[in-house]
């Protein structure tokens, strides 16, 4: 099969749905690769009293891993637990699903010691990224009785 010309064009402003798109793909490709089909969105939020968002962990499991891609909470709610709380919503969960780690990267100006305190094991710090911070990649090991 014969390849078609490509014209590489900036699009800087994908949608959410072309980016979701985008992510399907991938995942088929790696479903086809590892014979795994067992991919789910896995995520979690966090309500005020008045039912306002003030946190939110998402990412998936697939494969026997879990991975945390998005990770907030509040400014103001900072402190109080909430993201602990969330962590440990999604770890359960993933123990639940059968898997035996928890992955998260976080630059050194977010949250790495919060996945610490919550047993996570930092296995990598990538200097300068961005520059005069790291980016921490952690795990948290399901069968370690600290996670």
């Amino acid at each position: 099969m014969t390849a078609t010309p490509a014209h590489i064009l900036p699009r800087h402003d994908l949608t959410i749905t072309e980016i979701d798109r985008l992510e399907q793909r991938l995942y088929d490709h790696n479903r086809q690769a590892t014979g795994r089909h067992d991919g789910k969105d896995l995520a979690f939020v966090a309500v005020d009293e008045h039912g306002t968002q003030i946190g939110a962990i998402a990412g998936y499991s697939w494969a026997g891993i879990a991975e945390i891609k998005q990770f907030w909470v509040d400014e103001h709610q900072r402190g109080h637990g909430i993201g602990r709380a969330l962590l440990e919503a999604t770890i359960a969960e993933a123990r639940v699903r059968g898997c035996q780690a928890v992955w998260a990267l976080s630059y050194s100006f977010q949250a790495p010691g919060l996945y610490e305190k919550c047993g996570f094991r930092r296995v990598a710090e990538l200097a300068d990224w961005p520059p005069g911070h790291a980016h921490v990649v952690l795990r948290c090991q399901l069968d370690d009785p600290s996670c």
